[in-house]
């Protein structure tokens, strides 16, 4: 029984890292089009994943979703998740308004008490 190297074993794991940091990122369009070349049937969908660079696994879970997607929508489930940035974007803005908020509040109490002279709230 051989012992493996350590050293090799460190190294596998730093391909492995470098890989996995470098995977190309597809965008939303370019996994529908390489979903409709796949259903269009011009080409083998091996051939098809071989020539876009991917594992036939990947455009069979990408088809999928996109099938999946369709039939929601078609089903009338308009509804549809936020992304992240649209998140933060609301999250943001909410922030701002609930702050100009506050500030108008404070400058109708300032005002109040200016007109009153006492500083109660009411008029």
């Amino acid at each position: 029984m051989t012992k493996r190297n350590p050293n090799k074993r460190s190294s596998e794991q730093t391909v492995r890292n470098i890989r996995r940091a470098t995977r190309r990122q597809y965008s939303a369009e370019e996994k529908i089009r390489i979903v409709l070349d796949g259903l269009r049937g011009e080409d083998s969908v091996a051939e098809l994943c071989r020539r876009e660079g991917i594992n036939t696994n990947v455009y069979y879970r990408w088809s999928k979703e996109f099938l999946e997607a369709g039939k929601k929508r078609l089903a009338g489930d308009t509804a549809r998740e936020a992304t992240t940035t649209e998140v933060k974007d609301l999250r943001s803005e909410s922030a701002a308004l609930k702050e100009a908020v506050a500030e108008l509040l404070m400058e109708n109490r300032l005002l109040k008490k200016s007109v009153t002279g006492d500083g109660a709230d009411d008029i």
